[in-house]
């Protein structure tokens, strides 16, 4: 496999950095040489009577046993690249050092949350992590503000119509009393002479016409 061709596998459209580029031509160079380092003539040494016999075929399974030791260990560190992302670290790598290149040829001077022989590792870290944490904390307290902000309003609308539910609830319970009261008189009535006089009413009325 080409160093090309694994660059387009693992990078994608990002180009590989020069550092993961060395790195993998070297680790190809170094698998050819192991897996060709055996020789045919050490290969025929262990097959000698095969080799004689027949000799042609004895070259093409010597070709084929090498090229099978090469493209197995060329998949195995393949594996292992993706399983580490190690190409994608590496690149990570080569630019930290680029960039600490830059600077020193800048002639900047190291910030607070640069390693230096006489830094603890643990300030370096909190140099750089602790404005992340204040802005992330300073975030977290805008977003509670705004969200007590609306849960204060939503409870005040949630108390208004608690409110407004209760006077029509009691606004109902009156015409519901009043209706009670109503029936109460009307059962008072004497219906019976009400009827009565009703119905004399008509046919005077009747006899009239």
């Amino acid at each position: 496999m080409s160093t090309e061709h694994r660059q387009s596998n693992s990078g994608g459209n990002k180009p590989a950095s020069k550092r993961w580029t060395h790195f993998y031509s070297a680790l190809q160079l170094a698998i050819q040489r192991t897996a060709h380092k055996w020789t045919y003539e050490d290969f025929a040494e262990c097959f000698a009577k095969y080799c004689k016999d027949d000799p042609d075929q004895a070259k093409v399974n010597f070709q084929m046993v090498s090229d099978y030791q090469e493209n197995r260990t060329t998949t195995l560190c393949e594996e292992l690249f993706t399983r580490y992302n190690a190409q994608e670290n590496i690149d990570i790598l080569h630019e930290v050092v680029m960039e600490a290149r830059a600077r020193r040829q800048a002639g900047e001077q190291p910030g607070n949350d640069v390693w230096r022989p006489d830094l603890d590792p643990r300030t370096a870290v909190r140099a750089r992590t602790v404005p992340i944490l204040r802005q992330t904390r300073d975030t977290l307290k805008t977003q509670l503000a705004e969200l007590e902000k609306e849960n204060l309003q939503l409870q005040k609308t949630m108390m208004d119509n608690v409110k407004a539910t209760k006077d029509l609830d009691e606004e109902e319970s009156k015409r519901l009393d009043l209706l009670d009261e109503i029936e109460a008189e009307w059962d008072k009535l004497p219906i019976e002479d009400i009827q009565e006089w009703t119905l004399r009413a008509a046919e005077t009325m009747k006899s009239t016409v």
